[in-house]
C-alpha cells in the first residue's frame, strides 16, 4: 500500500498527514488488490479542499470534497470513495452472478431451449378431461 500526501498553498502539518493516511488506509479492506493512493490537500481562499485518487488493480477512483475544515473535507472524501468502492464491488458481483455460471461450475443455460417448449407442449396435451361440477351431478340425479 503506497499513500502519498501533497499539500498545496498551505503548511504541511504532521497531524493532518497522519489523519489522512489513517483514513485512506482503511479503504484497503474493501479492495482485493494492493492500493496506491494520492491525496492532495489544498487551501482555496477560505475553503479546505481534499482530492484523492486511488488505484487498485484495474479500478481507478477519484473524489474531491471541500468544506471549512480540513478534517471534515478528508472525512467527506473518504465517505464518497467508500460508497464508490462498495458500488463498483456490488456491480461486479451482480455481473458475475448474471454470467450464467452456477456454484457447481456447470452452465445453467446448457440445456437447449427446445426442451422447455417441448415439456410445456407435452403438459398441455396430457391434461386430464375437466371434471363435472357438483351442481351438474346433483341435477343429473334429480332427473
Amino acid at each position: 500500500m503506497n499513500i502519498s500526501i501533497t499539500f498545496r498553498h498551505m503548511d504541511a502539518s504532521e497531524a493532518i498527514k497522519a489523519y489522512a493516511r489513517d483514513k485512506v488506509a482503511k479503504l484497503q479492506k474493501f479492495l482485493r488488490q494492493p492500493m496506491t493512493a494520492k491525496v492532495t490537500l489544498s487551501l482555496d481562499k477560505l475553503t479546505h479542499v481534499a482530492e484523492t485518487r486511488i488505484s487498485s488493480g484495474g479500478a481507478h477512483l477519484e473524489a474531491k470534497e471541500s468544506s471549512d475544515d480540513m478534517y471534515a473535507s478528508i472525512d467527506k472524501v473518504i465517505a464518497k470513495l467508500e460508497r464508490r468502492i462498495r458500488g463498483t464491488k456490488g456491480a461486479a458481483l451482480s455481473k458475475k452472478r448474471r454470467s450464467g455460471d452456477s456454484l457447481r461450475g456447470t452452465d445453467i443455460q446448457a440445456a437447449p431451449a427446445t426442451d422447455g417448449a417441448a415439456r410445456r407442449a407435452k403438459a398441455k396435451s396430457e391434461k386430464p378431461a375437466p371434471r363435472a361440477s357438483v351442481r351438474t351431478k346433483a341435477r343429473g340425479a334429480e332427473r
